[in-house]
């Protein structure tokens, strides 16, 4: 990170500024900032899945960035003014029972339906018998299509599992650990088996995204599964089939780059600022001791 090397954390100018980012930070994360990245994928994959429906074989595609970018604006007011007020929306901040397991699927659905409308649709097409039967068509095809968003919600279920493990920061030592790895076995077995049908309905549905997005994420639970318990195999299974996701979408849909990247760098200088940490990152923690159930 080059802010490393502009202003090192035992710099004047890093001391001078702590306090300012400390409190600019706590805001961030009191509003869930970092939750954006998976609202706004969720959004992404219902546009991407209309597009595949009207041609599979269409990529970087500018076209239509504007409605994009105001769904994700909408979808952000959502979840500032709703989703966290009401304490809806608790992912990675705790053990969530099966309802609330459930209440995220719910959004993570609504989400992805937002994103799958096609406003084009609700254009008023009346002035001809024909027009009405082309209307009635598209609409046939539209609904057909919304079969499509299914696989990104079972790879979207797979991800809210992993979440079930609370990562915490020793700001003093600047490093993450596990707070608890109870029910490791049951959450990523189901995870791992989740990806896969994701995966599979994906190539059924001859969709290559979610099917290669899919793949690519794959083994990153099965990892955190079968190795041995330590907080860098959670961190990657957490953090990259968020990131892959994203990177796939965006090959259909590049406008998704710009959004994101400003909230992703926008993130990182503020928690840099305030704990001298590089988060989010590519990056993870290797630590050379385990830690054991």
């Amino acid at each position: 990170m080059i802010l490393e090397k502009l202003v090192p954390i035992d710099s004047s100018y890093y001391k001078k500024y702590q306090n300012l980012f400390q409190l600019i930070g706590t805001l961030l994360d009191r509003q869930g900032w970092i939750h954006l990245f998976t609202i706004w994928t969720l959004t992404v994959s219902g546009i991407v899945v209309t597009m595949d429906a009207t041609n599979r074989f269409v990529y970087w595609m500018w076209d239509g960035w504007t409605i994009g970018l105001i769904k994700l604006a909408i979808a952000s007011f959502i979840f500032f003014r709703i989703l966290k007020p009401e304490n809806l929306w608790k992912l990675g901040h705790g053990l969530l029972n099966t309802r609330e397991i459930m209440n995220h699927i719910i959004i993570g659905f609504g989400l992805i339906i937002f994103g799958w409308i096609n406003p084009d649709i609700l254009k008023q097409t009346n002035d001809s018998y024909s027009d009405e039967i082309s209307s009635s068509a598209s609409l046939f095809n539209e609904a057909i299509s919304l079969v499509g968003v299914l696989p990104y919600l079972i790879a979207f279920a797979s991800c809210l599992l992993i979440f079930q493990f609370t990562l915490q920061l020793d700001e003093e030592n600047r490093r993450w650990s596990v707070a608890d790895w109870g029910g490791k076995m049951k959450f990523l077995t189901v995870s791992v088996m989740l990806m896969g049908a994701s995966i599979l309905l994906g190539i059924i549905l001859e969709d290559p995204v979610v099917s290669t997005a899919g793949a690519v994420s794959f083994p990153f639970a099965l990892i955190a599964l079968i190795w041995p318990n330590h907080v860098r195999h959670l961190q990657r299974a957490r953090f990259y089939p968020l990131f892959i996701f994203a990177m796939f979408l965006s090959v259909r849909a590049p406008w998704f780059l710009i959004p994101l990247a400003i909230l992703f760098f926008s993130i990182r200088t503020v928690n840099y600022l305030r704990f001298g940490i590089v988060y989010p990152s590519f990056g993870v923690d290797f630590l050379d001791e385990q830690e054991h159930v």
